[in-house]
């Protein structure tokens, strides 16, 4: 079986590598995104999926725009069975999508949370499952008919790096049951009456107002790796937890002190926090913060 690869994250670099471990199946060629400046010193860095592929030989291509008619012509050249896409980052033509059937892992129930940013979504909604829907792809954003859908349970606690872990090694195992058994399954339409879309996330998304702490522990919870949850002032809340769903109170008063925590008010509900990080300083316990301010209860946070 011969497959074609496109993804560019370490979401796709896992489903890459069970591709290439699994016999009788040849990754041809490996479609990322090009290398990109990271970190301060903007360092350019290859995708994990370029590594990856280069670190067993693979062909890869890495266009800057897919559907340049250069780009495309190459790829029309190259034998495959299927076209495996998680996370690629572009929009394939129709051409492409006529030249084997083209197969995307999309990290959720779908017709929910079409879009770039599935995984935080369903934790900014606090939804109790999710999944990787593995879809026959067309010419739409995330529009495709199912082939299959592995659904798993949500923790009330669990955090986005978590939850990305378990959901990629669910992609990976569906993706060698969906190449295996292509053929066995009836691909069903989407309803899209039913459909629901995520954007890309912000930088400014982070931001918290102490209005409703369930909304700002899932915002801790989706935005925990990046951006981070943080109040208007910068100060970033590196360990929180959700204290009550329940309650009026004057957003951000704190409430009660302790050795490890305090507990902050919102305008429904309580939060309780551990550890933040002010503005251009390093990570620190609460306990520190409140008293380098000399913050004590009734006191706002910020």
């Amino acid at each position: 079986m011969k497959i074609i690869f496109m993804g560019t994250p370490d979401y796709a670099s896992a489903i890459l590598q069970k591709i290439i471990n699994t016999p009788d199946m040849q990754v041809v060629a490996v479609y990322t995104q090009p290398d990109k400046p990271v970190g301060r010193k903007k360092i350019i860095t290859p995708p994990p999926v370029k590594v990856l592929a280069c670190e067993n030989n693979i062909e890869v291509y890495q266009p800057t725009r897919l559907r340049d008619e250069e780009t495309v012509n190459e790829l029309l050249k190259i034998d495959c069975d299927y076209i495996i896409v998680a996370a690629y980052g572009q929009i394939l033509p129709k051409s492409i999508l006529d030249h084997a059937p083209c197969i995307n892992l999309h990290a959720s129930i779908l017709p929910q949370y079409r879009g770039a940013s599935p995984i935080q979504q369903s934790l900014l909604n606090g939804d109790e499952k999710t999944g990787v829907t593995a879809m026959h792809m067309d010419e739409g954003l995330d529009t495709g008919d199912i082939i299959k859908i592995s659904e798993i349970d949500i923790d009330k606690d669990e955090l986005v790096e978590s939850l990305f872990d378990r959901l990629t090694k669910v992609a990976a195992e569906l993706t060698i049951d969906v190449l295996q058994n292509y053929n066995a399954y009836v691909q069903n339409p989407q309803n899209s009456l039913d459909a629901t879309h995520c954007k890309k996330i912000l930088k400014a998304d982070g931001e918290v107002l102490f209005d409703d702490a369930k909304s700002i522990y899932d915002k801790y919870r989706a935005f925990y790796n990046w951006p981070g949850v943080f109040t208007a002032s910068g100060l970033k809340l590196k360990e929180i937890a959700l204290e009550s769903k329940e309650g009026t109170y004057r957003p951000g008063e704190i409430l009660t002190i302790d050795k490890e925590s305090i507990v902050v008010g919102c305008d429904r509900g309580k939060l309780r926090i551990f550890r933040v990080q002010p503005v251009s300083k390093n990570e620190m316990d609460i306990a520190s913060y409140i008293n380098g301010k000399r913050l004590n209860v009734a006191d706002t946070l910020f």
